[in-house]
């Protein structure tokens, strides 16, 4: 595609100036040549409205089960013209090779996709990750410009207790001129400053506006988000009157169904619908995230680079036209990119297991009084990536502790997906509610090995060896032999097809979970977080239960 020189009439939005006026703006060889004012000093109701594209400014590309180009084809038809992409679960699992996957895909594509140099690869010592990326690797990442900061520093005890390996990496981004991107759910006050202090400069992990507002006080920015599984746009939103300069946008993890339906567009919509003054929000959407991580995007002023949306109006942000580079990209929810060819890379080595390989024999001697074994469960909520730990009473059968169907306890894997014959790990977990089958994914923050839960070991097994026979994927099995699975060979994470293809095929698998008792709003990321060592407090890797809170292993059953 080319940009061709242009002019169009439109009501004109200067976020900084605080204004809308008519005016025609004038685009050659792909930048602003000009905005020339017609002289009505208010809007003109006749005329759409130009203003910045949007920008989100944390996300993992690799979520939305797309590779980069696929992404940018669904992202432009709702405004967004430029993310924040921090590319660690393809690190995870092909380090630097991973990264330079994404930074050669992306190149196909117009969309300004700023990507960071990963940070924490693997995320914990207490984890199987198929790869490791050094502060080596990250300095000779930073020697090429696509790389445009050190992606989420995960590893806030290794902050907080300045690591000697975790400050050099920190330091190689600050001697390279790179902003380095936070990851600190919880911490709060001095704990909040000593973190910022090491010069981490945002935060997406805030749960509360009271967290928030320490992570403010401190000079960090802080990044509202709303995605797929982490919604913290209610919690936080209350902070834009005041803080606007310093809040930015951002989904993280993003499922390609809700891709399909919109992006930081519906942010923007439900933060001016709430009242909050259309100027901050236009802030937060477009221009903060310009400005901090200083991206190559224009911001709608003369000499700028083309890039910007049409809208009908400032209240519902419907996106008629988006401009890159002087280029009509998207037009009336039609994206105008073509698709690209995609390479197929992974690493994959995990072997078929049988429904005897997921049982857990109770090996201890019967307690008095008949006493249950006490399993240590895993709580997940709706939309959090945090857990909670309750203690409950085992169900026991044949020797073996089973899945408490009518008690929502179920029974969860992770499989090591980088060596072959390796036992799974085993917990039990709270708040899936299926009531038969069960689902497995490749997609398991952020080693990302395979992550199962089901009613049943043989329902468990199936799930997990389609998966396995696809070198990747999402699969949800009933007990009475339905199966859906949704093959992702690029790394296990991301498939080779396009956008509205995947998802659909994605709508399919979530709504079978969804048919097997899931209440959950995404099954399928909700289960792709409960290996995250570094949210807390318990989540399981292919080692072993891990409680977040004291970064140690623990029992899944006493």
């Amino acid at each position: 595609m080319t940009s061709a020189d242009f002019s169009l009439l439109a009501n004109v939005v200067d976020i900084p100036a605080r204004s809308v006026r008519p005016a025609t703006i004038t685009v050659r060889g792909g930048r602003i040549a000009s905005i020339a004012p017609t002289g009505a000093a208010t809007p003109n109701t006749a005329l759409p409205y130009a203003l910045p594209g949007f920008v989100d400014a944390h996300v993992h590309v690799e979520s939305s089960l797309l590779v980069p180009t696929e992404f940018a084809r669904l992202a432009v038809t709702h405004g967004t013209v430029a993310t924040v992409s921090d590319p660690h679960e393809i690190g995870n699992v092909l380090g630097v090779a991973g990264v330079e996957f994404m930074l050669e895909n992306a190149r196909l594509s117009p969309f300004k996709f700023c990507f960071g140099a990963p940070s924490c690869v693997p995320a914990t010592p207490f984890e199987t990750a198929g790869a490791r990326i050094t502060a080596t690797d990250i300095a000779r990442l930073f020697e090429n410009p696509q790389i445009g900061y050190l992606a989420e520093m995960m590893n806030w005890p290794g902050v907080l207790h300045r690591d000697p390996e975790v400050m050099a990496k920190i330091a190689l981004a600050h001697a390279a001129g790179r902003p380095v991107d936070g990851h600190a759910p919880g911490l709060r006050a001095d704990e909040a400053a000593q973190y910022a202090s090491a010069g981490i400069s945002t935060d997406h992990e805030c749960f509360t506006a009271a967290e928030a507002r320490d992570k403010l006080a401190v000079g960090m920015k802080v990044l509202i988000r709303e995605g797929s599984a982490a919604r913290n746009f209610d919690a936080l939103i209350e902070l834009l009157p005041e803080h606007y300069p310093n809040l930015m946008f951002c989904s993280d993890d993003k499922h390609p169904d809700t891709l399909v339906l919109g992006h930081i567009n519906q942010l923007v919509q439900r933060a001016v619908a709430l009242g909050h003054d259309v100027f901050d929000v236009l802030q937060v959407a477009c221009v903060n995230p310009v400005y901090h991580y200083q991206l190559p995007v224009g911001l709608l002023r003369e000499g700028d680079p083309a890039d910007f949306i049409i809208v009908t109006d400032l209240r519902d942000f419907y996106v008629r036209q988006t401009y890159l580079n002087g280029q009509l990209v998207a037009e009336h929810g039609r994206t105008l990119l073509p698709a690209a060819p995609v390479a197929v890379v992974n690493n994959f080595h995990a072997q078929p297991v049988g429904a005897a390989d997921l049982a857990l024999a109770v090996n201890r001697p019967p307690a008095p009084d008949n006493q249950q074994p006490v399993l240590r469960v895993i709580e997940c909520y709706d939309g959090q990536l945090i857990t909670g730990r309750v203690d409950l009473p085992a169900r026991v059968e044949n020797g073996c502790i089973v899945s408490d169907v009518p008690g929502d306890v179920l029974k969860l894997a992770v499989i090591n997906r980088y060596q072959p014959h390796v036992a799974p790990a085993l917990a039990f977990i709270r708040g899936f509610g299926l009531t038969h089958g069960a689902l497995a994914s490749s997609v398991g923050h952020d080693s990302h090995n395979i992550t199962a839960v089901g009613c049943d070991d043989a329902s468990l097994a199936r799930a997990i060896n389609l998966v396995i026979a696809a070198k990747g994927g999402l699969a949800a099995v009933g007990a009475d032999g339905q199966e859906i699975l949704v093959p992702l060979p690029v790394a296990g994470l991301m498939s080779d097809q396009e956008g509205p293809v995947v998802a659909e095929a994605y709508a399919a698998v979530d709504a079978l979970a969804k048919q097997l008792g899931s209440p959950l709003g995404a099954p399928f990321m909700t289960l792709s977080f409960m290996a995250l060592l570094v949210i807390p407090s318990l989540k399981l890797s292919d080692k072993g239960l891990f409680d977040g809170q004291e970064f140690a292993f623990v029992a899944a059953v006493e």
